[in-house]
């Protein structure tokens, strides 16, 4: 419904959305971002503003709902406005002047650290997903290591890894793939009181259009039969 009501603003005016499961829907809406604009130039500021003014970067993580937020590879240029005081005032003469008017950028001078982008992009998230063997280089952790040259251009350095290991073994060398390896899919499998299931059939046959058995997915399904992807339950800390 929301992209829907929001390709009244779309530029071509013209959106594709497709039925898919939980009787929504999933498209594309032409949507281009404008510096210029008001309300794209407060969705960054308040952005930025907000990962510079929370002091404790285990509770917060540097991600997004790709492409809704920013596509990945933006990520070398979020982290240098995050490393860089002087690069993001020089992005904020670009926006919008009235958005440049409201922000309180100017007079934050926190420049994250190295150590705050791996809290940020890597052990913080493991942590909260539960995932003890990853997010750390400690004994029995999977070994997925990134290395980067050291550059005063953080965007620069981010953008072209020198090497990255995944489980061990080397799958980028010098910013190039040698070597197309599968993920893994993490999974939760909480308990529950399974006397539920009856009256949620019951609220599914009444309200949707769609089976709860439907959503149920065996680990089949989760592995695209079996090319290889692990399934990965993480234990709690």
């Amino acid at each position: 419904m929301r992209q829907y009501a929001i390709g009244k603003s779309a530029h071509p005016k013209r959106t594709v959305v497709m039925d898919i499961e939980c009787d929504a829907g999933c498209g594309v809406v032409p949507m281009r971002y404008r510096d210029k604009s008001f309300v794209n130039a407060m969705q960054w500021v308040v952005g930025l503003e907000t990962f510079l003014l929370v002091e404790d970067p285990w509770r917060m993580f540097l991600t997004t709902d790709h492409p809704n937020g920013a596509p990945f590879y933006t990520y070398p240029h979020l982290i240098r406005l995050l490393m860089d005081r002087g690069f993001r005032n020089d992005m904020l003469q670009k926006i919008n002047p009235d958005a440049q008017a409201m922000s309180i950028l100017p007079t934050i001078t926190r420049e994250y650290t190295l150590d705050e982008i791996a809290i940020l992009t890597r052990a913080g998230p493991a942590r909260s997903l539960g995932l003890v063997n990853r997010g750390h280089l400690g004994i029995g952790a999977s070994a997925d290591i990134t290395v980067y040259k050291d550059e005063t251009n953080r965007e620069a350095m981010f953008r072209t890894p020198e090497l990255v290991f995944k489980n061990g073994e080397l799958i980028v060398k010098n910013g190039k793939v040698v070597k197309v390896v599968h993920g893994a899919t993490h999974v939760v499998r909480p308990r529950y009181d399974q006397s539920i299931e009856r009256p949620l059939e019951d609220y599914f046959s009444r309200f949707h259009t769609v089976a709860m058995e439907n959503f149920k997915l065996p680990d089949d399904e989760i592995i695209d039969g079996g090319q290889g992807s692990l399934i990965v339950q993480p234990t709690r800390q």
